[in-house]
């Protein structure tokens, strides 16, 4: 098992007036070759965006974006047609593919709005765009892992564009949470949302994360009531 962590306090940090937000990877105005990426996760954002404030319309391709709020709303538009709004508890996927054009803001006039934004590199390249979204009962991921991404739909998550999984959960303190990887060979980022848990005798806690590799199965004690973010990805070598 070869493990590298991530203390929150390692993250990149941009704060504008409207955005406060934490990189993970080089992402924007930040950049730090040595975290370009993990495998084929390449963003994972922890934005705070303020009230009716969000992204103009811009544009991608051929990535997947995965975006889960954690607090508040987002009103979303996109090329595809898609015209609505992400509650907290939903999840909501973009594939990208030849290009795809959005915007994003707070729904909210008054509250702040807080979310994940994941960018993972797709298996096929220049597919049909596409969107995604679904309401997961969070009661659901309770000392379990929930699926809320996967290639296989039978998993009960949005569908992606390669062969990852995110999965979400809420372990009980003194619980221990087995993770099994769905593809042989994938590592897995594992995110503390909130709370406390210890890995290969390592704490996290609230924003750290581990990189998780050459291991298909590994356990997570939750030293308090924690929430957690898996995301098991294949191990791509990317040319930065």
């Amino acid at each position: 098992m070869k493990t590298k962590i991530q203390r929150s306090s390692e993250r990149g940090h941009v704060n504008f007036s409207w955005l406060n937000t934490y990189h993970s990877f080089s992402f924007g105005q930040w950049y730090e070759p040595l975290k370009m990426h993990f495998g084929a996760l390449r963003v994972l954002n922890d934005d705070e965006i303020g009230a009716g404030q969000g992204f103009g319309t811009h544009p991608h391709d051929n990535m997947e974006i995965v975006t889960i709020p954690l607090s508040g709303a987002i009103a979303h538009k996109d090329s595809t047609g898609t015209d609505g709004i992400i509650n907290t508890g939903d999840v909501q996927i973009m594939s990208a593919g030849t290009g795809i054009r959005h915007s994003e803001f707070n729904a909210s006039k008054t509250k702040p709005l807080h979310l994940f934004q994941l960018w993972v590199i797709p298996k096929l390249q220049n597919i049909q765009p596409r969107y995604a979204q679904k309401t997961f009962d969070v009661a659901d991921r309770k000392n379990k892992w929930q699926v809320v991404v996967s290639p296989d739909e039978k998993d009960g998550g949005v569908w992606i564009n390669q062969d990852s999984v995110f999965s979400l959960t809420h372990a009980e303190k003194d619980t221990t949470i087995t993770y099994k990887n769905k593809f042989n060979g994938n590592g897995v980022y594992l995110l503390v949302i909130n709370g406390e848990v210890e890995v290969d005798g390592e704490s996290l806690k609230e924003k750290d994360a581990v990189e998780i590799s050459d291991v298909d199965t590994f356990e997570i004690m939750a030293k308090g009531d924690a929430e957690l973010l898996a995301v098991e990805v294949p191990m791509l070598t990317i040319e930065d």
